[in-house]
């Protein structure tokens, strides 16, 4: 009878168990190398900024009366928002544009603080609105305004509460072109920066996109918008 050898079996048992403890260490020895490339990482910042026109334009055309008799103060007032009014609809501003607002009514005898001698009583603010898309006619307008001297209407300029506002509205049709800008930028910051480090820039770990800012490009064109937007970005770097 052929007699069986039992010393093949642990030799195999034990080249096994070697060679999955060799793969295991392999595993584990990947796993670290792929976590230490993860762990390198560069932040960087992407600027973005465009000049636009404004396409929103408020303004406030102000003008005061006194006098101690309130029926004739509003019947001046009458009189002058009339020709205010054609002047504007004479040059392009329709009805839709301009609302007319109520007088506001300050009674200088009333404040019992007082003790100057005051020749009127009332002190009649009236203010006409022109909300509209036409920045550059109403640019002119603001401009020929002193044509309202000749129907004797003198227009009150630098009170800070009526103020001409200016405001770009259309944000949305230029953001995505200026946050793909702004990531073209941090890109081109973190491969300059992993060229210095002899690195290779991988892909994007996280994104956040700044807030947009608009405002004014100087105090003389405050019809002329910058838009701003700056988005940190985190990318991999790699060997």
């Amino acid at each position: 009878m052929e007699k069986k050898s039992f010393f093949g079996a642990p030799i195999i048992c034990a080249f096994l168990i070697a060679l999955g403890l060799f793969m295991l260490g392999k595993q584990i020895k990947n796993g670290l190398n792929s976590f230490s490339d993860n762990a390198r990482v560069v932040t960087v910042r992407g600027l973005s900024e465009r000049e636009v026109k404004a396409n929103k334009v408020t303004w406030p055309i102000v003008s005061k009366e006194v006098g101690n008799d309130l029926p004739t103060i509003y019947a001046s007032i009458e009189r002058k928002n009339a020709a205010i009014l054609k002047f504007l609809k004479n040059n392009g501003i329709s009805d839709n544009e301009i609302s007319v607002n109520a007088p506001s009514v300050l009674d200088l005898q009333a404040d019992r603080y007082s003790n100057t001698n005051i020749p009127y009583r009332y002190n009649v603010t009236n203010v006409v609105v022109v909300t509209s898309s036409q920045i550059d006619k109403v640019n002119e307008l603001i401009e020929r305004q002193t044509e309202l001297l000749k129907e004797g209407i003198a227009i009150v300029a630098g009170d800070y509460q009526y103020q001409t506002r200016y405001e770009y509205t259309d944000l949305n049709s230029i953001k995505p072109e200026m946050i793909a800008d702004a990531t073209k930028n941090a890109r081109e910051a973190a491969n300059k920066f992993a060229e210095d480090s002899q690195s290779k820039l991988g892909k994007i770990k996280s994104a956040t996109q700044g807030q947009f800012s608009i405002e004014d490009r100087d105090q003389y064109t405050p019809y002329i918008k910058q838009v701003r937007v700056v988005s940190t970005i985190v990318f991999f770097l790699k060997d």
